[in-house]
């Protein structure tokens, strides 16, 4: 699950609806949207592995990215990146925080990433080659 803050526009949201049509393929992967900071954690699921994306995250190349997410998958607890708005966000827990780099993203463009690297990390662990 994806869970992010604010609603997507163009033109992000071909992007978006594009990863997620070539991601379907490898994994069911859930984009929901909130309004603001209060929605995000009360959607916040349960039993789920919390990672928020944010500046003091470790970021990971593709590969790295790849043995991480099959590492996730085999710990049998669901994964949920969250995506705060454009000011960030404040969960009242996280059990990883993740970086996309030292580069500020909109937060629009930041779920455009995402996307592209879980459908670059599913192709990693699937030994296909990965040309887009």
């Amino acid at each position: 699950m994806i869970l992010a803050v604010g609603r997507l526009r163009a033109p992000f949201a071909d992007d978006v609806a594009h990863y997620e049509k070539l991601l379907s393929r490898y994994a069911r992967v859930e984009v929901m949207e909130v309004a603001d900071d209060a929605a995000l954690a009360r959607r916040l699921p349960e039993r789920a592995w919390v990672v928020e994306l944010a500046a003091d995250g470790r970021s990971r190349s593709s590969e790295a990215l790849a043995e991480w997410l099959e590492e996730r998958r085999q710990s049998g607890r669901d994964l949920c990146l969250v995506i705060g708005g454009a000011f960030g966000s404040a969960l009242p827990r996280r059990d990883e925080a993740l970086s996309l780099g030292p580069l500020t993203l909109p937060f629009q463009l930041a779920r455009v990433v995402v996307l592209e690297q879980l459908y670059r990390a599913h192709k990693i662990l699937a030994n296909e080659p990965y040309h887009h």
